[in-house]
């Protein structure tokens, strides 16, 4: 039976210390050539406002796509601006199995995949964090890290002073400017719209764990030359390569993927500071769905 999955039904059934799991594994996976995938396919409509794009792969018992629509336009509005919808398939059989809302999707195993790399990376004692940017992103890694580090200080910045404030409030971080939240942190995330560097290298205390997961255009930047000087690991080298201005532009090497690291491929530089810098991949996307598709027998299933 083809089921139906709305926004509300994938989060009733994702949750992040299951998720966190299947990201290592579904990386694992597409690091060691057992998920087929090419690099997303963009049509850009206008470009830095509108965006679609097509994301197919396949595991060995799972494959579909997924269609996102990336609108930068819709930010400061109530209409998110990432929305997408998900396809799944048996891979054996060709069987449709599956419809699901993306949207949930593409937030929590962005975030979930930062934190497999962050639990893999960043020291084991690591008590600061520092989030710039204070959207969807910020919120979701704020929720994910949590799952693999203990915070005790956790500051955001946002280009929009307000936004930071009414963040610190929900979640009881501090609002502050970009430098002071970076400043002595242990682990950073970058989530915002920037085309230009938000973050500077010169701000980062030896040893610090980057996340990176905006800046998605090779035009675009969140990082600058300084910054991504770190350990380099990167969720796919042919998508950075195409897709991420900040690995372009700076023309860092890269050290690995997450994948390698998960697979016991290359060793985790524990040590180093360490930049990952995340585009998404569509093995992600259909890993969440199948963690997704084995909850379908509880009751509530809804079926098209």
């Amino acid at each position: 039976m083809l089921s139906c999955l709305t926004e509300a039904d994938v989060r009733a059934r994702l949750r992040w210390d299951e998720l966190i799991v299947s990201m290592e594994e579904a990386l694992a996976e597409f690091s060691t050539g057992r998920v087929l995938q090419p690099v997303r396919t963009v049509l850009a409509l206008e470009e830095g406002k509108r965006y679609l794009g097509v994301m197919p792969a396949a595991a060995s018992d799972v494959m579909g796509l997924k269609a996102v629509t990336f609108y930068p336009a819709n930010a400061g509005s109530h209409i998110p601006t990432h929305m997408a919808v998900i396809l799944l398939f048996d891979t054996n059989t060709g069987e449709p199995l599956a419809v699901m809302d993306g949207r949930l999707i593409t937030e929590m195993r962005t975030a979930a995949v930062s934190a497999a790399v962050t639990k893999r990376l960043a020291c084991a004692n690591s008590r600061v964090l520092a989030l710039l940017g204070s959207g969807v992103q910020a919120r979701a890694h704020f929720e994910a890290l949590r799952h693999v580090r203990k915070f005790d200080d956790v500051r955001v910045w946002s280009p929009t002073a307000e936004n930071a404030r009414r963040f610190a409030q929900q979640y009881g971080a501090r609002a502050t400017d970009a430098e002071s939240a970076v400043r002595g942190a242990d682990v950073v995330v970058t989530a915002t719209n920037a085309t230009q560097p938000v973050l500077k290298g010169e701000w980062l205390k030896p040893g610090a764990h980057v996340n990176a997961v905006g800046a998605c255009r090779p035009s675009w930047r969140e990082l600058d030359d300084q910054a991504m000087a770190g350990t380099l690991i990167v969720d796919s080298r042919e998508a950075v390569l195409q897709e991420s201005g900040d690995v372009i532009l700076s023309h860092a090497r890269i050290y690995a993927e997450a994948g390698e690291l998960f697979a016991g491929l290359k060793a985790s530089p524990v040590s180093d500071t360490t930049v990952f810098k995340s585009v998404g991949i569509a093995a992600e996307d259909i890993a969440a769905g199948r963690l997704i598709l084995r909850s379908l027998s509880k009751p509530g299933d809804r079926a098209c």
